[in-house]
């Protein structure tokens, strides 16, 4: 009796990115403590195993899932802060456009700030979080010293709206999307002229 195919028809070279979709889509639907690498197969419809071909663990896989998330918020961000010239404002396109990221990407979201990720164990990953971390820094060094503290500021700033419109604090999340926007906005001005 013959092999029976795959049921996705997928072909080798397609199994790793097969797999963080389909664990993307998983994690969309049950949050990163309800995702499994054996789900993760069973979606990819491959076996159990061939997860270990590309990825040595579940944190593996979700770290390059993370770093994926960075990479898009590095662009994002960067687009967002391009349209501004002043570093205040600058800083607030940042923070509107990490609310429209978190609302927009939510399973991304969840992975990059919520799987628990040792960054230190996934260079790629560390490498990518400070990507975003230095597209901050210019703006936030033209406006004084500190400028860590600043940008972890107005970082904890946005997450916190990200984290409200998200839990619907703000009403409907979808419907409250850009008034939390400026919201974020708002607060990024009011943090960095505080300084």
């Amino acid at each position: 009796m013959p092999p029976s195919p795959r049921p996705t028809g997928l072909h080798h070279g397609d199994l790793r990115n097969a797999l963080l979709a389909a664990a993307l889509e998983l994690v969309a639907e049950r949050g990163t403590q309800g995702f499994t690498l054996a789900e993760t197969s069973r979606r990819a419809g491959v076996s159990v195993a061939a997860p270990y071909k590309h990825f040595a663990d579940k944190d593996a896989l979700l770290a390059e899932l993370a770093r994926t998330g960075y990479e898009r918020q590095h662009d994002l961000f960067q687009a967002a802060m391009a349209a501004e010239s002043d570093p205040v404002e600058q800083l607030a396109a940042f923070a509107g456009a990490y609310v429209a990221f978190a609302a927009e990407n939510k399973a991304l979201f969840e992975i990059t700030f919520g799987a628990g990720l040792e960054k230190q164990r996934y260079p790629a990953l560390a490498e990518a979080g400070d990507r975003v971390l230095a597209l901050l820094r210019g703006p936030a060094a033209r406006l004084g010293p500190e400028t860590d503290d600043l940008i972890h500021t107005i970082g904890a700033a946005a997450h916190g709206f990200a984290a409200f419109l998200a839990e619907g604090i703000f009403g409907e999340p979808t419907s409250a999307l850009a008034a939390t926007q400026r919201r974020a906005r708002d607060a990024a001005r009011k943090l960095a002229l505080a300084r």
